[in-house]
């Protein structure tokens, strides 16, 4: 089964955007081998706001995600309007569920707090990979937005790029019964 990985760049302060969605604040290190990472997946899931702030209004196309499945869960997106990806707008459970049990390579969570809270509280995420940036931004969107409940994680691999100072974490999400919700 594929695993659904939320990889995502975050500042120290845990924002995963500024707060008009913003990322120059994110670094490039020269040490990250952007290839390997993107060879890993062969499909990206986000949300409605991380696909259109991508401008990605007609489908994949080129960039560095030419060749990836892209899927969009969305509630107001019509498939018509976006024949080059998979509009996911009900049943996420079920939908999310299907993807990974399809044959290929990991599924990419790319960006979207509110939708990593939604997969995360329905026991559908398997690991979660932050670059940490060496930066306060002080506002902004959150990684875990609210209201969110607790989520047990593993230490699996750390890594310090010592040219920026990016810190890369990566956690496997334990499995536990229902996930409670606090206010």
């Amino acid at each position: 089964m594929r695993r659904l990985r939320y990889s995502v760049a975050m500042s120290l302060d845990g924002y995963i955007a500024g707060p008009k969605g913003e990322a120059d604040w994110i670094l490039t290190d020269p040490e990250i081998d952007f290839g390997a990472i993107f060879s890993e997946f062969d499909t990206l899931l986000m949300g409605r706001r991380t696909y259109a702030a991508m401008g990605m209004k007609g489908g994949a196309g080129g960039g560095p995600f030419g060749g990836l499945k892209i899927v969009v869960v969305s509630h107001t997106l019509d498939q018509r309007d976006h024949p080059k990806v998979t509009v996911i707008s009900d049943r996420l459970r079920e939908a999310v569920s299907a993807l990974k049990t399809q044959s290929g390579k990991d599924i990419w969570l790319f960006g979207g707090g509110d939708l990593f809270r939604s997969l995360l509280d329905l026991g559908l995420v398997d690991t979660v990979e932050v670059a940490m940036i060496p930066v306060l931004l002080g506002d902004g969107i959150p990684l875990l937005p609210r209201p969110s409940g607790r989520a047990s994680l593993t230490l699996t691999s750390h890594r310090v790029f010592q040219q920026t100072g990016t810190l890369s974490l990566a956690y496997d999400v334990k499995r536990q019964g229902k996930r409670r919700r606090t206010r």
